[in-house]
């Protein structure tokens, strides 16, 4: 089902996903060394933390060094067989936008179970690609 754009803003159940991300996080951390930055805490959750949810590391990993991430996947599998209206603009970002709610939750559960307060902001350009941009509480920008 695809939000309709005149309704009010896709709310997801935000329970179930940090839940999601939290559980494969403490299983897979536990036979590590803390992880005492925030930048080791996102690069295992690009590369552990992301094959075991897709099957695949994340694309492109950049950073401002000052607790804000961007993580890139430009074949995103949730997005992967998703279609966009042609001559409708907008319509990549709405129709996706429910499919990043759910990733965007598992991230920031991964993070807060590893000690990493966030906030996660999901966006497409064009199928299937994915960005997540996620913000470290009292990261400046």
């Amino acid at each position: 089902m695809t939000p309709n754009p005149s309704s009010p803003p896709y709310h997801p159940d935000t329970k179930r996903p940090l839940a999601k991300g939290r559980s494969p996080t403490n299983r897979f951390s536990r036979d590590r060394a803390r992880m005492s930055e925030p930048i080791e805490v996102v690069k295992f959750v690009c590369k552990d933390v992301w094959t075991l949810l897709f099957r695949k590391q994340c694309d492109n990993l950049k950073t401002n060094h000052r607790g804000v991430y961007v993580i890139t996947d430009n074949t995103f599998k949730p997005l992967s067989r998703m279609s966009a209206e042609r001559g409708v603009p907008g319509s990549v970002l709405v129709s996706a936008q429910p499919f990043l709610c759910f990733p965007s939750g598992v991230i920031r559960g991964a993070l807060a179970g590893l000690g990493v307060s966030v906030t996660v902001q999901a966006d497409t350009t064009g199928l299937p690609g994915a960005t997540f941009q996620i913000k470290t509480v009292g990261a400046k920008p």
